[in-house]
């Protein structure tokens, strides 16, 4: 199983944050809903009736300014979950880096959330790896909570929202260049 549908079926099972009920809900015995497996498209992406909300995400950035997610509605987001202190997130930035930059004319935004980290090594690795995209910084982790039943509460982890604001697909542990581009491509290619 290709990482992105191994993320997608990840997602459908602990999407309970979605907080579905009716024919697709089911319990896993401990009161709480959980999802069936979702079919997904060719393209590894959730179906677009399958896709719920994604969280609010907002706050300051890695240079202090205020950044809500929800003003890129419209657009599809890459939101990657990094810190700088993790070798699986140093490996990926080049990848990331690349599909942002080959896709930005596509109506493609990436978001970074960085966590856990401290703001100045944080910014150091930001210029390091140019990275031409804002990032949250959520040193606490506050931000991470509110995707707790959907993303690992550890990095790296890439979630991918739809130009209507709904989560589409999600990537667990670093992701290539050739496992995002497709993905993003085929999001940016559905209609607005």
């Amino acid at each position: 199983m290709s990482k992105t549908l191994g993320g997608v079926f990840v997602l459908a099972l602990s999407a309970a944050l979605s907080g579905c009920t009716g024919t697709n809900a089911v319990s896993d015995g401990s009161g709480g809903p959980q999802l069936k497996p979702l079919d997904t498209a060719s393209t590894g992406l959730l179906r677009v009736v399958d896709r719920s909300p994604a969280p609010t995400l907002r706050g300051e950035t890695l240079d202090g300014a205020r950044l809500d997610v929800a003003q890129f509605r419209g657009k599809v987001v890459v939101v990657n979950f990094w810190a700088s202190w993790c070798p699986p997130c140093r490996a990926e930035s080049a990848s990331l880096v690349k599909v942002a930059n080959d896709n930005v004319a596509s109506g493609v935004q990436f978001v970074g959330v960085n966590i856990k980290d401290e703001r100045g090594a944080a910014q150091r690795f930001d210029e390091v790896h140019d990275v031409p995209y804002p990032s949250l910084f959520d040193q606490p982790g506050v931000l991470l909570t509110r995707f707790r039943k959907l993303v690992p509460q550890v990095p790296p982890t890439t979630l991918l929202i739809d130009r209507q604001g709904r989560v589409a697909g999600l990537f667990r542990g670093g992701v290539t260049e050739t496992e995002l581009s497709g993905p993003v491509q085929a999001l940016a290619g559905e209609a607005g």
